[in-house]
This record gives structure tokens, C-alpha cells and sequence, in this order.
């Protein structure tokens, strides 16, 4: 999808061609329109492919005079686990261009006009609020997977399954994802705090300041809920051994006291002659009595043991 927008009178406004200050936005693009938007910006259609490809890592260099910001940012895939996927930024002296492979929050808000002082014709101070857009999404997930950890946590008392423990994986399978991801946009920040291909006025370099700090905070709340994650982990794997040793215990104290009226049923029920209390007319009554007593006896004694 081909969107074009500019800022013409202090509003947002979606164009139909591309202009000077204009921002042009593709999202899951067809070949026609890679082949449009580098028509009619100059940029080689090959680094407007880069970001389409999942795996791209993050960078930012300089093809002639088009600044290119490879960076990753955070999604939900298809079923609905946490990912990171690449969103392209391409700074040509007449249009700013953002590739992605799907639909994304980070620029949605963009969009749709809620990003307070944004105008597509300030092309570094917009670069830079995408990024902090980035940094505080980044942030936003993290909060989300907390409280999913939380909530599978609480889970770990009556738990005997591996739904669980599965969902836990995929938790911190998404740590991992999201901390490889924030220290390469680190890496990539701190270039362009240092370099001079993007043109920075004072208050541009403030805000890449702050996006630094979001993403530095966004990378230790991601280490600490790892550790969080994976001790959690461990004491879930630890509550299913306790619950398995219990049950096992269980069933062992009930097969012992459920052999004692075996036994004797078996000693009484064998076929020879003189058998004791054969003779009595209450014997069955006598040998009943004594047996229940007795398992009476056993089961009190392995509940005073706490083994019932």
C-alpha cells in the first residue's frame, strides 16, 4: 500500500504525488509501487526492498544523498507472539519514505495525526520521533508481557499441565527477540548522535537524547523480565516435580493400607482344613472387625506421618 502525506498549513493532509516535504509511507508494497517511489525519489530500489525481509538487521548509511535508517521495531505475528520486524527510513533532501512489512502502530499514530509538533516537512525532527515512537512501543510491549508472566504465574499452584510452561517459552522466546532488536537500535542511535549525515539542530539532538534513554530503559526492563521469566520457569518446573512426588506418595500410602484387608482375605480365603474361626458361627464378623481395626490403625498411623 502506496500513502502520501504532507504538511501544508500546520495539517496532515494525504497527497497524490510526490512532493518536496512530503512523507511517503508503503506498507507490504507491491513491486509496482518499489518501482514508483524509486522513480520518483531516486532511491535504488534494491535498498527499498531491505526492509521487506525479516531478517535485515539494523543499520544507517548513506547511498549518495538519500540517508537510509534500518531499525527494528516490535509486532504481533500471526499468532499473536510478540516479534520483531524491520521498518526502513529513507532520507532524500525532497521526501522522507518509511518501508514496512505490515501495518504498524509506530507510524499508524502518525497517520492519524496524534504525534504533537509533526510535520513531514521537518524530515530529521520526524526521523527522530519515529524512533522515540519506536523506543515507547518497545516499552508498551514489555508491560504487556509482564503482566502475562504475572498472570501464568498465578497459575503455577493447581498446574500439573505444560500449557503453562509453554506459554512461558514463548514469553521469553520474545525477550530474547526484543533484546537482540533494542541493541541494535542502540547501535544504530548512537551513530546518529555522532554522525554528521543527518543534519541536527538543538532541540533534534535532545530528543534523540530521550530516545537513547527510552531505549536503554526499554533493554534493562526486557533483561529483568528475562530473569524474572526464567526464574519463574524454574519454579514452575519445580511445581510440577512437587505436585507429581505428592500424588506418588499418595498412591503409595493408599495401595499399602488397601494390602492389609488383602492379606487377610487371602490367609482366610486359602482352601484347608482346621482354618481358625472356621468353626465359629461370628468368625466372618470377628475377622471384618479386626481387619477394619487394623487398617483403622495403619491409617491414622501415615496420617500422624503426614503421608496422607
Amino acid at each position: 500500500m502506496l500513502e502520501i502525506f504532507k504538511t501544508i498549513e500546520d495539517k496532515l493532509q494525504e497527497d497524490d504525488t510526490v512532493s518536496e516535504g512530503c512523507w511517503v509511507a508503503l506498507t507490504k508494497p507491491t513491486n509496482e509501487e518499489l518501482q514508483t517511489v524509486s522513480r520518483e525519489t531516486g532511491i535504488d530500489i534494491d535498498d527499498l526492498r531491505a526492509p521487506l525481509d525479516d531478517e535485515e538487521r539494523s543499520r544507517i548509511e548513506q547511498e549518495g544523498d538519500c540517508v537510509i535508517v534500518l531499525v527494528d521495531i516490535p509486532s504481533l505475528d500471526e499468532k499473536d507472539r510478540y516479534v520483531t520486524i524491520p521498518l526502513g527510513i529513507y532520507m532524500t533532501k525532497q521526501a522522507i519514505v518509511t518501508v514496512c512489512l505490515e501495518e504498524t502502530p509506530v507510524l499508524r499514530a502518525f497517520m492519524n495525526n496524534r504525534v504533537r509538533e509533526f510535520y513531514t516537512y521537518k524530515k530529521t525532527r520526524f526521523v527522530f520521533q519515529i524512533l522515540y515512537r519506536n523506543a515507547t512501543s518497545y516499552l508498551r510491549y514489555l508491560r504487556i508481557i509482564d503482566r502475562k508472566s504475572e498472570q501464568i504465574e498465578e497459575k503455577l499452584h493447581i498446574s500439573q499441565k505444560n500449557k503453562e510452561l509453554i506459554e512461558l517459552l514463548e514469553l521469553e522466546k520474545s525477550l530474547v527477540y526484543f533484546t537482540t532488536s533494542l541493541r541494535s537500535n542502540e547501535t544504530v542511535l548512537e551513530k546518529l548522535l555522532r554522525t554528521d549525515k543527518v543534519k541536527k539542530y538543538p532541540e533534534d539532538e535532545e530528543l534523540l537524547e530521550d530516545v537513547i534513554i527510552e531505549n536503554k530503559q526499554a533493554i534493562e526492563m526486557a533483561n529483568i523480565y528475562s530473569g524474572i521469566l526464567s526464574g519463574t520457569m524454574d519454579a514452575f518446573a519445580s511445581v510440577i516435580s512437587n505436585n507429581l512426588n505428592v500424588v506418588m506418595k499418595f498412591l503409595s500410602t493408599v495401595t499399602i493400607v488397601l494390602s492389609i484387608p488383602t492379606l487377610i482375605a487371602s490367609l482366610f480365603g486359602m482352601n484347608f482344613v482346621n482354618i481358625p474361626l472356621g468353626d465359629n458361627p461370628h468368625g466372618f464378623l470377628i475377622v471384618t472387625v479386626c481387619t477394619l481395626v487394623l487398617t483403622a490403625l495403619v491409617t491414622i498411623f501415615f496420617q500422624r506421618k503426614n503421608l496422607f
